[in-house]
């Protein structure tokens, strides 16, 4: 019985920090990117400015970045944000996302994914990135102050940004069976720095520039919402389409994604103002998504991995038959 659409449960646990195909492009290996590190075999220093840690996280990236799967058909709707796209490798998504900033680091994401059974593999079904942080030695009072100072905004519903204004981070969801996975979604948020910020109106041409008329346009005084909805034919979803409310994609990289067989690419956008002069913007999130491909993805890699648990099965009875110890009776 095939499910109506695939949701992907988020799961957040403090603060969020942020396997390859046979052509790898270059810049830092699964391992280096995981490990956080360009030398996993020599220790960290205790102290580190921004810069520094970046360096070691980045490993011996070049930008920019090398791309080898093929580009998306000119027919075809936009589907990139800054380049990232549904269909790269886990590797070309990471390389493209840390060649955005010099300061940008990525680190694999083990703290959300998709309901799917794996038997047994571990895949990568994503990354979170964003600015790397100067890496400072803190006192046990120290720690023990953040803690409680965390403890008391929690208590008084106090609202806490993980962003500053001229940073950006992005989270990006892969599928595809170990060491083959590809991009089936992506989101960035971006913060303008201060005194730099653009005007609500030129963020929202750029973005129907790039993207072409929105399939709806949501308006409040608080923020601009912005939908491009296509079906799997790549055909632009309008208001008489039953398709309308369905396909709509998620600009939060904190969000989740929903997948349906029956949407195609999804783009998404949020324009937040600034609480100083609403028609200034004060950040931006986009998200992409092709909904059709990252379910047939998702479908595939469990057939897939069905597939190789049920050949480890086989192997191990027909082993059976020749070693295992005959019962005593």
């Amino acid at each position: 019985m095939r499910l109506a659409e695939r949701v992907m449960i988020l799961i957040l646990a403090g603060a969020l920090a942020a396997c390859g195909s046979k052509d790898e492009a270059k810049g830092p290996s699964s391992a280096a990117i995981n490990a956080g590190s360009a030398g996993a075999m020599e220790p960290a220093k205790t102290t580190a400015t921004a810069e520094e840690v970046a360096e070691e996280a980045r490993d011996d990236l070049d930008c920019p970045a090398d791309i080898k799967t093929t580009a998306r058909d000119a027919s075809s709707p936009v589907d990139d944000v800054v380049g990232v796209r549904p269909g790269l490798t886990w590797e070309e998504a990471a390389n493209v996302v840390m060649c955005t900033n010099d300061l940008m680091v990525v680190q694999a994401d083990t703290t959300r994914g998709f309901q799917m059974q794996t038997y047994g593999q571990t895949i990568r079904q994503g990354f979170n990135a964003r600015f790397a942080e100067p890496r400072v030695e803190k006192s046990s009072k120290q720690i023990v102050q953040e803690m409680q100072d965390e403890a008391m905004a929690r208590g008084a519903n106090a609202v806490r940004q993980d962003m500053q204004p001229g940073q950006s981070k992005w989270y990006v969801g892969t599928m595809g069976t170990p060491g083959q996975e590809r991009v089936i979604n992506a989101a960035r948020e971006e913060w303008f720095a201060e005194g730099r910020n653009p005007t609500l109106a030129s963020v929202e041409q750029a973005l129907v520039a790039k993207y072409g008329t929105p399939t709806a346009t949501q308006k409040s005084p608080g923020q601009t919402n912005l939908y491009w909805s296509y079906d799997p034919m790549g055909r632009l979803i309008t208001e008489t389409s039953p398709l309308f409310n369905q396909c709509r994609g998620t600009p939060d990289p904190n969000g989740g994604v929903n997948l349906s067989p029956d949407c195609g690419v999804a783009v998404a956008a949020l324009l937040v103002p600034t609480t100083e002069n609403p028609d200034l913007a004060r950040w931006l999130q986009v998200g992409t998504a092709n909904q059709a491909a990252g379910y047939e993805a998702i479908t595939a890699t469990e057939q897939a991995l069905q597939q190789v648990d049920n050949q480890r099965k086989a192997k191990e009875v027909e082993a059976a038959g020749k070693n295992a110890d005959a019962p005593q009776l």
